[in-house]
């Protein structure tokens, strides 16, 4: 099979990552083989071939954002999983399940988590393997590329909204608005929610516009109203303030961010005081993933997409550092 090999982190200008000739890997027991449709482009996916997350190993193959199909089963467990089915994969790979998070049902917060195209290799190739039971099943009608950037992107973004405290009729501020807010602004849409996004460049304010926002600013702009919350997309602690300062009393804001630069000094007495909340969004659940899933086909979510082959799948990174693109980025086989 063909694979895209990350073997030094750097710049997206120096094309870290190498198109080549790789063996298809086998299933081990619990684990299923299958044939990768489309991968979608993630920004965690830059924070790893940039170097910016440690490296764990000597070489990867990137990419958690898998549609694909189940061409062979390991021995073993299978968790329902039958050949021909198509599937995703996400961001979350593995867990341990027997450790004190995972036993209080927050398997998102696992000592030992594994994690796909990161700590295991991932789909930026023509093949792939994956435990079973964290296989997503995912409907046959819509195309691989438009079901990609569902896997991460959205589910995040779904999550965001869960670690928000978000309620129906709620007035939400979006900070930033890339591949996951344009998303997460459809399940707000449907919600019956307000929405008030900030984020910087025309073309992504532009189609904040079209998503159906209220009001659009630039990155750092406060909305006209105080929001009952807010998710920040940008991976900037001034962003993260903007949004607090943004907040009325009892707020929370939600940073949808794994790797974030450093918070600047704030006025506690004005921005976080009157129980207003900064909260962290770390990873998702098997659940949320099967939630999501079924809340975008029912809303219809069609995400706005751009495609790459495997052999461009340095431009995509790119495309995706250097903001040349509006929704998500998707390499498709």
């Amino acid at each position: 099979m063909r694979a895209a090999v990350l073997r030094k982190p750097g710049p997206t200008s120096e094309k870290p990552l190498s198109v080549e000739e790789r063996p298809v890997p086998e299933p081990a027991p619990g684990e299923v083989l299958l044939k990768v449709e489309a991968c979608g482009v993630c920004r965690t996916d830059l924070h790893i071939t940039m170097g910016e997350l440690k490296p764990l190993r000597e070489e990867v193959v990137p990419g958690h954002q898998i549609v694909a199909r189940v061409v062979r089963l390991g021995s073993g467990d299978a968790a329902g999983r039958t050949e021909g089915e198509r599937v995703g994969v996400s961001w979350l790979g593995s867990v341990d399940g027997t450790c004190l998070l995972c036993r209080k049902g927050r398997e998102n917060l696992c000592d030992h988590p594994v994690f796909t195209g990161y700590t295991v290799n991932g789909g930026y190739a023509e093949y792939a393997v994956a435990r079973a039971d964290f296989c997503t099943p995912l409907p046959d009608g819509p195309t691989a590329e438009k079901l990609a950037p569902l896997l991460c992107a959205g589910i995040i973004g779904f999550r965001s909204l869960r670690v928000a405290g978000v309620e129906r009729g709620d007035r939400v501020g979006l900070f930033g608005f890339g591949a996951s807010a344009h998303l997460t602004i459809e399940v707000l849409n449907a919600w019956g929610c307000e929405v008030y996004v900030s984020s910087r460049g025309e073309s992504h304010r532009r189609l904040a516009r079209e998503r159906g926002a209220k009001w659009v600013g630039d990155a750092l702009d406060r909305p006209p109203v105080l929001l009952d919350s807010a998710v920040t997309f940008a991976p900037s602690g001034d962003v993260v303030v903007a949004a607090l300062a943004s907040l009325r009393k009892g707020g929370v804001v939600a940073i949808n961010a794994i790797h974030l630069d450093c918070i600047p000094q704030f006025d506690y007495d004005s921005l976080l005081w009157g129980e207003r909340q900064l909260r962290s969004v770390a990873n998702m659940t098997r659940e949320d993933a099967r939630d999501f899933i079924k809340e975008a086909k029912d809303i219809g979510i069609k995400p706005q997409t751009t495609l790459f082959s495997l052999d461009q799948v340095n431009e995509a990174l790119d495309a995706v550092y250097s903001e040349k693109i509006d929704g998500a980025a998707v390499v498709v086989m």
